[in-house]
């Protein structure tokens, strides 16, 4: 039974993880990129504080430790093709998760220390420091997370 739960769960997980970054490379950020400077900022810093729940702590640490779960079952039973694809998911998770943390997350920190949008003095300032590299390095997660889901789906056969 886990060895058909845990690998379900984690093309599910990944493909909702993909599935975010995704939509902030195709729809978010650039609906933001036609709102002024003021308004991104604002919109940024409240999808912020929105993004930090439960169901996205699921996904963005269910994801990779049911990868990593995968690795282990699937070399547990011999399975080494599939581990591998596994393995492979899992490192592109990880980079994802590297890349977050080192880049996104500290832009994301900057950008809330900057306080409420109306009381910017320099909203254009801000939002140059900020939304080229944070757009940037989400294309890099949104892709290395697409690539995982496809090895974690690989990994199913």
């Amino acid at each position: 039974m886990v060895h058909v739960v845990v690998p379900v769960f984690a093309v599910v997980a990944t493909g909702l993880f993909a599935g975010l970054f995704f939509a902030f490379s195709i729809a978010v950020m650039p609906g933001l990129r036609r709102a002024g400077d003021r308004a991104l900022i604002e919109a940024m810093q409240g999808i912020n504080v929105a993004i930090l729940n439960p169901f996205f702590a699921l996904v963005f640490i269910g994801a990779p430790v049911a990868v990593l779960a995968c690795v282990v079952l699937h070399a547990s039973v011999g399975a080494t093709s599939s581990a591998v694809w596994s393995g492979a998911a899992l490192l592109c998770l990880v980079l994802a998760l590297v890349s977050t943390f080192a880049v996104n997350v500290p832009r994301n920190n900057v950008l809330e220390r900057e306080g409420p949008a109306e009381r910017i003095a320099d909203p254009a300032a801000v939002r140059a420091a900020f939304e080229p590299v944070w757009v940037r390095w989400n294309h890099v997660r949104t892709l290395a997370s697409l690539v995982a889901l496809v090895c974690v789906v690989v990994a199913l056969r």
